[in-house]
């Protein structure tokens, strides 16, 4: 889906009239202060004191926002708050985003607000306090959101029904009554989304995900469950056969499959190397869909649209968030995709070719080998070693850099959280340059809150502290190379530089690509022996950072040379040289790399290279002769292939 048919799309939203009923829900966020407030006359107690706090919508609520931010010509809200300070809030937060709230009913007994307050300490979340728990909704009040219902049918384009809040729905009859509404207006898009009672409904559009595509089949898996593939396929398409009206089912990280009468459609997700939150995420893509459908778009581009809007919400911490047109069509720019999670996740499905340590991880790319002419590599990890390490020492920067003051005094829970993020984070970056790995650095260092505005340093100046961490390291390798105490061997991949020969003789051109400082890449590839094998030439990060990248590389060799994709191979550790060879159309091979021994694999690497994209997958170049011929189609590999 390109920017123009993103553009249209936002037009044609501009024209359509939306209904949501659902449970209505205000999200309150209290972040605490860690100094305390006094301690009580009246009780002897410590008070704890809030450093800020803030409320947002929740549940159909967030619907509503997520409608608003896309602007739509109207939006009508059908359901029931209590009489309470919540539902005086949250009316309000509904007319701001420009909703007509004259159909969301007060119940003043027996009905209390669903509003739930989230306690933050030192970015930790506490056990959170629900109101409404224990609603019992009026029959008298049924009667009225039936009857606005009603209405929303005869004068809108589109009716979200959204149920999330446990016992929400008291009365039986309630549903009853719904599905004869919906039977009477078969011919208008309702889409459904009923944590509870999902099975309940009939003559629908349902978006469900695909744990609850399960248990519409009658099949009950356990939440959070990854289920197959194939298997989402096998349920989506009943579901779709039971309706014969669309289905969307969405599957976290994995992206979302639409099922409709030309048959289904898969939209993979997005590689997001921030830190992520999923709240809410399911209302922004049944808010795209509805708003997508309701304009005359296919279920097809409302998924692909709606998929785009959910990587951008799921970037917003701390916050149930929103999705406007210029975020999505930021996000859509130049997507990184993740591939075949399933084979990520379950190595048990690797397919090797025989007689090889190389992974099939696409059968596809065996009808693209042979016409190889160009070949792009990435450095650390890949060939050579002497950066072995990195990670361990970026670490521990990264991590200093966000709890500053208190990395010596936070407690072991807050510690490893933060640990955990940064790992992660460090693992989704590798291999881009580490000037965009500093400025998410800042972004996170920002977002944890321990540092003081003030104090945060700018992405070169924690470049600096890396890089002068890392070059002591570096520089001890490079004394004992020079020293003769070691040689080029103990610091490059085995078998990557004979396979760099190889590739030579066949009149491949090469270029070298690395995120590390581009005068630093020079100085260590010289210093291994392997420099002058880079025809192509030699590129690294600059200063002017903007100016480089692999995508700029891989982009340029394919215009300047007029490419087909097959002519095109690249190699490396890392996600970014592979997501970018996959996406150039060229052939992307991962290296599994085990730094430390310098053959055999690093498992650790192998999910992330294929959610990246690599087609084929080898630890190391000892078997560079069987790659050889394997990727040139050689007359004597060509039987065992």
């Amino acid at each position: 889906m390109d920017t123009l048919q993103i553009k249209s799309i936002l037009e044609k939203i501009k024209t359509v009239k939306v209904a949501v009923y659902g449970d209505f829900c205000l999200d309150a966020y209290w972040i605490m202060d860690t100094r305390k407030s006094e301690v009580s006359i009246e009780t002897g107690l410590q008070a704890e004191s809030v450093a800020k706090h803030y409320y947002s919508p929740g549940g159909a609520a967030n619907v509503i926002a997520n409608l608003s931010a896309l602007q739509p010509a109207q939006l009508k809200v059908i359901g029931v708050v209590g009489d309470d300070i919540h539902g005086r809030e949250l009316t309000a937060q509904l007319q701001k985003l420009g909703a007509d709230t004259s159909s969301l009913f007060i119940q003043k007994e027996h009905f209390h607000t669903y509003a739930y307050l989230k306690r933050y300490i030192e970015g930790v979340e506490e056990p959170r306090i629900d109101f409404g728990v224990y609603n019992k909704r009026s029959l008298e009040i049924d009667e009225q959101i039936l009857a606005a219902l009603t209405a929303a049918l005869e004068t809108h384009d589109a009716v979200i029904f959204n149920q999330q809040v446990v016992g929400s729905i008291t009365n039986d009859s309630f549903i009853e009554k719904a599905n004869a509404l919906f039977e009477q207006y078969n011919d208008k898009i309702i889409l459904v989304d009923s944590r509870h009672f999902n099975d309940r409904f009939s003559n629908v559009y349902r978006k469900v995900n695909d744990v609850e595509a399960a248990h519409l089949n009658g099949v009950q898996v356990e939440p959070r469950t990854m289920l197959p593939r194939a298997t989402v396929l096998e349920y989506g398409q009943a579901l779709f056969a039971q309706s014969q009206k669309p289905v969307f089912v969405t599957c976290g990280a994995r992206g979302i499959t639409a099922f409709d009468s030309t048959g289904y459609h898969e939209h993979l997700g997005l590689q997001l190397t921030a830190q992520l939150d999923t709240v809410g995420a399911g209302d922004t893509v049944i808010s795209a869909i509805t708003l997508c459908l309701a304009a005359g778009i296919s279920p097809s581009e409302a998924a692909e649209f709606a998929n785009f809007a959910a990587a951008v919400t799921v970037q917003k911490l701390f916050i149930t968030g929103t999705a406007n047109g210029e975020e999505i069509l930021a996000i859509s720019q130049d997507p990184n995709y993740i591939y075949q999670a399933d084979l990520a996740e379950n190595p048990r499905q690797a397919v090797y070719l025989p007689g090889t340590e190389t992974e099939l991880c696409d059968p596809s790319v065996l009808e693209k080998l042979g016409h190889i002419k160009y070949a792009v590599f990435d450095h650390d990890g890949t060939i050579s070693t002497l950066r072995h390490g990195w990670e361990e020492i970026m670490e521990p920067v990264m991590m200093k850099a966000i709890l500053g003051d208190s990395y010596d005094t936070i407690d072991a829970a807050g510690f490893k959280k933060v640990q955990r993020e940064t790992q992660e984070f460090i693992h989704k970056t590798t291999g881009i340059q580490t000037i965009y790995q500093m400025e998410g650095l800042v972004n996170m260092v920002r977002e944890a809150g321990y540092v003081p505005e003030d104090q945060i340093l700018d992405k070169f100046q924690y470049k600096q502290i890396y890089n002068d961490a890392l070059m002591e390291l570096v520089n001890k390798r490079m004394a004992k190379l020079q020293a003769g105490e070691l040689d080029w061997e103990d610091y490059t991949m085995k078998g990557a530089v004979s396979f760099l020969h190889e590739l030579k003789e066949r009149g491949v051109v090469m270029y070298l690509a690395s995120g590390t400082d581009v005068d630093d890449v020079r100085h260590e590839a010289t210093v291994l022996g392997y420099a002058d094998l880079f025809d192509g030439g030699i590129y690294g990060a600059l200063r002017e950072y903007t100016k480089f990248s692999k995508k700029m590389i891989i982009e340029r060799i394919i215009r300047d040379n007029n490419l087909n994709g097959n002519e095109l191979a690249v190699f490396g550790d890392g996600p970014d040289e592979i997501r970018e060879g996959r996406r150039s159309g060229g052939i992307s091979i991962g290296i599994t790399s085990n730094e430390v021994q310098r053959h055999g694999h690093n498992f650790d690497k192998r999910p992330r290279l294929v959610k990246a994209g690599a087609q084929l997958i080898i630890p190391d170049f000892s078997q560079y002769r069987k790659l050889v011929s394997l990727l040139f189609k050689e007359e004597e590999i060509s039987e065992t292939v």
